[in-house]
């Protein structure tokens, strides 16, 4: 039993600093991280040098004056001001203070980069400190600046309206010392934590006693947007701007903006190229965060949370790298009927890498989703805990390796729908099943329309690898560790497994279940009316197809040690575990994106020996 209760203490045990250690050397974002210089996830504190650009440096501050040229730190213009003069090589550097301030256009490759140490933050919101008090716990105040909205159109309100009133889509959002309020559909259901605002006539009431309290309110849709459109007089250019060290909060909208307004159905991100985000923090948005139509785009030590539909939204865009970003806390206003995910990579984007990042405490949203026609993707040494959905979801999509990362406490750590060819080597994965499920879904034109002709079609959607993975449940979760899925009225079309190759995979339960014995795997296809069977051992699977799991491992009401030392939050084995392992060499292409050298044996889980 002493085994069992260290298992149990696991969720939730994992302090930040921990994961705030980790060694790697950025090269580029195809090749290996060298373990070898200590990094911090999220901001890096740090004094910024003026950036060496080939045109004009500008500063901005909150209180400067817009007759200025800006020309020196001690004699700042407004940053208004200067969006409207700036071109590619120019860069703005932003005094620090609070700059209540939005809809910022740009079309130039520009920098934008907080001065030396101090804290620069875009902020969308204006004071709102005219109150009137209505009755015992409901005060109102005049707001001319609303923002309306509602869901998109393929959202079903009857299925999901109880859940999810229509209030909840627009996209105001009022601020008490900082915290957010959820919205009211009336003036009845006001209390301290809510708001309701009367579009008709202009105002907003909260049941908070504004006396004494911080009231902001929403005033600006977005901060910056770097368009595609001629504005200030100028023609875009292709160059995309690099941020440095800023923050953006309280805005209703898509905070930063880059690149156009559609899907790119039929193109990717390239009127962007070259994006940058390094050191920034982006919190309590009501839309997206970050949007991006941007090849090459890089987003490194940044703070992504508190937001709403989703954190950042990369759409048909190549070659992006984010690393070493939080990820925490998205769908705010818990929407139900939508598909929020604290990382959205979609529509044909080729060759994302997702490495080194924590995706934290998602109780209503997706942890990283890549979704519709994307293809050559990596996700690579994530830390994903807390994630009430899938942690890491890859759908209508061809060619993923998801490697070395650890999943704790996650509904699904990985959820595969109608894609190809995952490969899903060295993970570690704790409470936190595997999903690959395929169905007819791109025989006919969906909701979207196009949306489920960009990935593999029906009949193309195996050819998985899952290898020298480590399952862990405790006595908290009685589930099947894998489902590989599919309807029962598929069973004589699609015949073939969805993997081209399981084994090498150990999976442990810390307990002996009482009554009805949880299932290892459901697996299909199976020829019974369900076209599913449930395995309960790794040998029983292999009776049944020899070709699969003849080396993984299965333990049942396991008593040791699994980590060196959980308690302190090490998932390196520990050696009395690595020997119950039959691992198998990790192909040297993905052991270079873990940035684990080609020699090292073979080894099970998420961290080598």
């Amino acid at each position: 039993m002493k085994s069992q209760l260290r298992m149990k203490s696991m969720p939730g045990f994992i302090p930040l600093w921990m994961f705030l250690l980790m060694f790697v050397t950025l090269k580029s974002c195809t090749q290996p991280v060298e373990k070898d210089t200590e990094i911090v996830y999220g901001p890096i504190e740090k004094t910024y040098q003026l950036p060496d650009v080939s045109g004009t440096i500008y500063f901005v501050s909150p209180n400067g004056d817009a007759a200025s040229v800006g020309s020196s730190a001690d004699a700042p213009t407004t940053i208004e001001e200067v969006f409207t003069r700036v071109v590619s090589g120019d860069a703005i550097i932003l005094r620090g203070g609070t700059y209540r301030t939005g809809d910022l256009l740009f079309n130039q490759g520009v920098t934008i980069q907080a001065y030396r140490d101090e804290k620069p933050v875009l902020n969308g919101t204006l004071v709102a400190d005219s109150w009137t008090m209505v009755n015992d716990g409901l005060w109102v105040t005049d707001w001319e600046y609303l923002f309306p909205a509602g869901p998109e159109d393929w959202w079903n309100e009857e299925r999901n309206i109880e859940q999810t009133p229509l209030h909840r889509f627009n996209n105001d959002a009022v601020f008490v010392d900082g915290d957010f309020l959820q919205s009211a559909g009336s003036t009845d259901e006001v209390d301290e934590g809510t708001y309701y605002v009367d579009y008709d006539e202009n105002r907003i009431y909260i049941g908070t006693n504004p006396e004494g309290r911080l009231i902001e309110i929403t005033a600006f849709r977005k901060a910056i947007h770097r368009v595609i459109y001629p504005v200030h007089g100028k023609t875009p250019d292709d160059r995309g701007p690099v941020i440095r060290g800023i923050t953006f909060t309280q805005y209703p909208d898509t905070m930063v903006h880059i690149g156009g307004v559609g899907l790119a159905i039929d193109q990717h991100g390239r009127d962007v190229v070259g994006t940058k985000f390094e050191n920034c923090t982006f919190s309590n948005n009501f839309r997206i965060a970050m949007f991006a139509l941007s090849d090459s785009l890089v987003m490194r030590n940044c703070n992504v949370y508190n937001t709403n539909a989703e954190g950042v939204y990369v759409v048909a865009s190549n070659d992006v790298l984010l690393e070493r970003n939080i990820f925490e806390n998205n769908n705010i206003e818990q929407w139900t009927g939508f598909y929020p995910s604290s990382v959205k990579i979609f529509n044909q984007s080729h060759r994302a890498v997702v490495r080194e990042n924590l995706v934290r405490n998602h109780a209503h949203s997706n942890g990283v989703w890549w979704d519709v026609g994307n293809l050559d993707g990596f996700f690579i040494n994530n830390h994903v805990e807390n994630v009430a959905h899938s942690g890491f979801f890859h759908e209508i999509s061809d060619r993923i390796t998801v490697a070395g990362n650890v999943f704790v406490n996650c509904d699904q750590s990985i959820f595969v729908l109608n894609a190809a060819n995952a490969k899903i080597y060295n993970n570690t994965m704790i409470n936190s099943k595997v999903n690959i499920r395929r169905d007819s879904r791109g025989d006919q034109l969906g909701t979207f329309g196009w949306h489920v002709t960009l990935g593999p079609g029906v009949e193309e959607r195996d050819r998985h690898i899952f290898v020298n993975n480590l399952m862990i449940m405790t006595e908290d979760n009685d589930s099947p560790m894998v489902m590989a899925g599919q309807p029962s009225h598929m069973c004589d079309r699609l015949t073939t497994p969805h993997f081209s190759i399981f084994n090498n995979n150990v999976f442990v339960r810390y307990y002996d279940v009482e009554g009805d014995k949880p299932a290892l795997i459901d697996w299909s296809p199976y020829s019974n009316e369900e076209c599913m069977r449930k395995f309960y051992t790794s040998a029983e699977l292999n009776e049944f197809l020899p070709q699969f799991s003849s080396e993984c491992i299965y333990i049942d009401n396991f008593e040791g040690d699994v980590f060196v030392d959980i308690n302190d939050n090490s998932f390196k084995l520990s050696n009395d575990f690595v020997g119950l392992g039959n691992p198998t060499k990790t192909p040297e292409e993905v052991l270079t994106m873990m940035g684990v050298s080609a020699d090292k044996e073979a080894f099970i889980g998420a961290v080598a020996p």
